[in-house]
């Protein structure tokens, strides 16, 4: 049976934070769509200390930007946009339209559309985090969208360089210098200088994940995201230094990210818990990290793989590292998980910067009924049907009429009866209808 070494917060204190977030967004859309444009600048001007007329980058800006980074941070960011541009260029090909016949004379398809319009947005205000312009931008790019805005708040109190060239190497047709709530409800709601989009993606913020919540619905949007999660699953066929490495690699995200190390090794356990700590003295970011691991980093120990199995997916968490002997044991009988990074050799981070697969991922326990974001996000499966001839249509049509009088729709019947009646002179009756 397993048992824990370390915990993590309480849920309630946890639910309390979220409904004072909760309320904070709702008062600020409600703003947002009553005031448009003044409500959008005064939010900047209060959370983001910047003040302009237009929060959208001019080609000069956008210039200057690029004049700000070396070739070799302009070479490191196309390598980073190549890979999750190939990878979401096979996910794109692996999806094909269709349309069979599935009865003599009746064809049915359909069809994947790109949506119009989407609202990427790129969280920047404590760490520059380009990463997610790649993630979003291009994957919206390759589906096809034709309109593809972003957004992304200043850091230390201007456009961020890399993020700016990022967002405009990615594709991006406009791309706005505006964080937080206000941003977020610009794009999906609109002002007077703003159109708004058909869906929202990318990472943020508590206050950006819950804007995006209350949002879905009058717009999509990829999922339901919360604090970067991170779990590690080990036995002893690795050390407790890369373990830590990787649980607070992750934590350094935020003071609410939660980090987790499953185990069947407690000698492990006990090494990666003294690893942290002396990290924690050396790491540059250790003020955040050490929150994070003290309020919400957690230690398990369980007896065998089959139980590490079985809390893994309880869990459900966003990043799932297996440094087992055997990963691909894990690979195969995982269920609920944003990705899986698989041995030693790979980790989180490659998954978040640069390997290609995306990083916007499934929190909160999301894993148990969604992905992350991929090129699918961004298509509409759209179904048609055509009945091409009398035949088909009478038959269809005989079936549809009795099954509507069982529910009682007489006029949905009625749309099956004058088909039978036009169509079925020349009919010949289907195998199985009842006269």
């Amino acid at each position: 049976m397993a048992k824990w070494l370390k915990k993590g917060a309480e849920a309630e204190a946890i639910k309390s934070a979220d409904r004072q977030v909760r309320d904070t967004v709702e008062a600020i859309l409600a703003d947002v769509e009553a005031r448009g444009d003044v409500a959008v600048r005064e939010l900047a001007i209060k959370f983001d200390k910047m003040d302009r007329d237009s929060y959208r980058l001019t080609s000069e800006e956008i210039d200057a930007c690029y004049a700000q980074l070396t070739p070799r941070d302009l070479e490191d960011i196309r390598f980073a946009q190549t890979q999750v541009r190939n990878f979401a260029q096979h996910q794109r090909d692996s999806i094909q339209d269709i349309e069979i016949e599935t009865l003599p004379g009746v064809i049915l398809g359909h069809k994947n559309l790109p949506v119009n319009a989407a609202g990427c947005y790129v969280p920047g205000g404590k760490y520059p985090l380009l990463a997610s312009a790649h993630m979003s931008i291009i994957t919206a790019k390759v589906a096809g969208v034709p309109r593809v805005m972003t957004a992304a708040p200043p850091f230390n109190g201007k456009p961020a360089p890399a993020i700016v060239v990022a967002q405009h190497m990615a594709g991006a047709d406009e791309i706005y210098c505006l964080g937080g709530i206000q941003a977020v409800a610009a794009m999906a709601i609109g002002t007077q200088s703003i159109k708004p989009v058909d869906i929202l993606v990318g990472p943020g913020n508590a206050f950006v994940a819950e804007a995006k919540r209350q949002l879905f619905g009058r717009v999509g949007i990829d999922l339901f995201a919360g604090p970067t999660e991170t779990l590690v699953i080990a036995d002893d066929s690795v050390d407790g230094e890369l373990c830590a490495t990787d649980l607070l690699g992750q934590a350094e995200h935020g003071p609410d990210s939660p980090a987790v190390l499953l185990t069947t090794s407690e000698s492990l356990a006990r090494d990666t818990l003294a690893e942290i700590e002396r990290l924690l003295e050396i790491l540059p970011t250790a003020d955040i990290a050490r929150k994070s691991w003290h309020s919400f980093g957690e230690v398990i120990v369980a007896d065998s793989d089959e139980e590490m199995l079985a809390i893994a997916n309880d869990l459900a968490f966003e990043h799932v590292q297996v440094m087992t002997r055997d990963p691909d044991w894990f690979l195969a009988n995982m269920r609920n998980y944003g990705a899986l990074f698989l041995g030693p050799r790979t980790n989180v981070a490659f998954g978040d910067k640069a390997i290609g697969t995306n990083h916007t991922l499934p929190t909160r326990k999301a894993a148990r009924y969604t992905g992350g974001l991929w090129v699918g996000k961004f298509l509409k499966t759209c179904t048609y049907q055509k009945v091409m001839t009398d035949e088909a249509s009478a038959m269809i049509g005989a079936y549809c009429s009795r099954l509507c009088a069982l529910e009682g729709f007489a006029g949905h019947g009625e749309q099956a009866n004058i088909r039978v009646r036009r169509y079925g002179k020349r009919a010949v009756p289907y195998a199985g209808i009842a006269e």
